[in-house]
């Protein structure tokens, strides 16, 4: 990340946020809200920023670019908040805590050394349609269908088979939102183009999305898959992505875990560089099944502190599944043994000793290490302010 305050940091957009309920929804057969600006400070700047361009004229928005700045800004707006953006007296605070978070990150030696956030931006929350920055609510069909607590490299289980763990825990996919949506670590996305196509590679289990430009159609129906499939195209100097055929196994939440998304779901994202560092992205969440009404997503991105992003060896050992299932069987054969001697008790939780899982006394061994952390330390840590549990 570059040294260089942005052009303004902190409140105003280009169009303002109580437009937004002007504008048809998604579900209503109608495209996504217009972009919400973030990164403006007050109000637009008096010259429009002006998007360099690539060798055969697209607007570039090439570039290493990450999330971390947005630490502090939560999903929902806090109920007793009515603006998007923070008072004064907030926006001092945040703005301290910032620079304090800076000088105790350079400071600090560990394996998050990197991965803080520099400047501070003055939203309120990371949702900005509907106006009010809250989630809609959940259809009694989706509340059906909530994902147990007890799954998950964090749960208690009981764990049989591969498929009672997250797709994260099994360093497959975090899902489109939850790649990019700032966690603990590894907030990279390299954004590359070419003529009639962008790619955009996320730092954390390492996915690839190719996303052409050159206007051919959606595949068939009939093909689901984790991450969509993505048709783009240029309006002005803005990216507008739409995604379709998205399997239910995906979530909105923070590292892909939590509530998850029925198939129907359909995502329209936004990319527009804003300023010299800074591309904002919004996202747009149309899923019916799911929520009661759509919802939108705005925040911006800022250049990733050495423009490189860093390897994340997931599969190679990761230990938490082949520990998490055979302490299981292991449990399955103790209690087995325990009834021949006359011996009848609860099955002893999977998480218990874990600190991270809240758990207390003696552990049979699930989450150890978690995915990926023999290789390189990259591990599993605990998404910071998932919303969707």
């Amino acid at each position: 990340m570059t040294k260089r305050a942005l052009i303004a940091v902190g409140i105003a957009t280009v169009i303002a946020i109580a437009s937004l309920g002007t504008v048809p929804l998604v579900g209503q057969g109608a495209s996504a809200p217009p972009l919400v600006v973030t990164a403006y400070n007050g109000t637009a700047p008096e010259k429009p920023y002006t998007a360099p361009k690539t060798p055969w004229g697209d607007p570039d928005l090439q570039g290493v670019w990450s999330s971390d700045d947005t630490q502090g800004i939560p999903m929902q707006r806090p109920q007793n908040i009515s603006s998007l953006y923070q008072s004064e007296e907030q926006w001092a605070a945040r703005q301290k805590q910032t620079q304090q978070g800076v000088q105790n990150a350079l400071n600090a030696i560990g394996t998050f050394r990197g991965d803080y956030a520099r400047r501070a931006f003055r939203q309120t929350s990371l949702i900005v349609d509907p106006a009010d920055g809250r989630q809609p609510a959940i259809t009694p069909a989706a509340e059906k269908r909530r994902a147990s607590r007890d799954r998950g490299t964090f749960g208690d289980g009981p764990f049989n088979t591969p498929e009672d763990f997250t797709l994260y825990d099994r360093c497959i996919t975090r899902g489109i939102v939850g790649s990019v949506l700032r966690v603990v670590y590894g907030n990279g996305n390299r954004i590359v183009q070419a003529p009639g196509v962008v790619a955009i590679s996320y730092e954390m289990i390492h996915d690839t999305r190719v996303l052409y430009t050159d206007g051919r159609p959606h595949v068939n129906q009939a093909i689901r898959q984790y991450l969509g499939d993505s048709r783009a195209r240029w309006v002005g100097d803005e990216l507008v992505v739409d995604t379709t055929n998205l399997t239910d196994k995906t979530s909105i939440g923070l590292n892909g875990n939590g509530l998850r998304h029925s198939d129907q779901m359909k995502i329209t994202e936004r990319f527009k560089r804003v300023a010299e560092d800074v591309v904002q992205y919004q996202i747009t969440i149309d899923d019916p099944v799911t929520y009661a009404a759509p919802w939108t997503i705005s925040l911006p991105l800022t250049p990733l502190e050495g423009n490189v992003l860093l390897p994340y060896e997931c599969h190679e050992g990761n230990l938490a599944l082949m520990q998490s299932l055979s302490a299981e069987r292991a449990e399955d054969r103790a209690l087995e043994e325990d009834l021949k001697k006359g011996i009848k008790r609860a099955r002893r939780p999977v998480q218990d000793g874990n600190p991270q899982a809240g758990g207390g006394g003696r552990g049979r061994g699930a989450g150890a290490g978690g995915a990926g952390a023999p290789a390189g330390g990259r591990g599993n840590a605990p998404a910071e302010g998932d919303q969707e549990r």
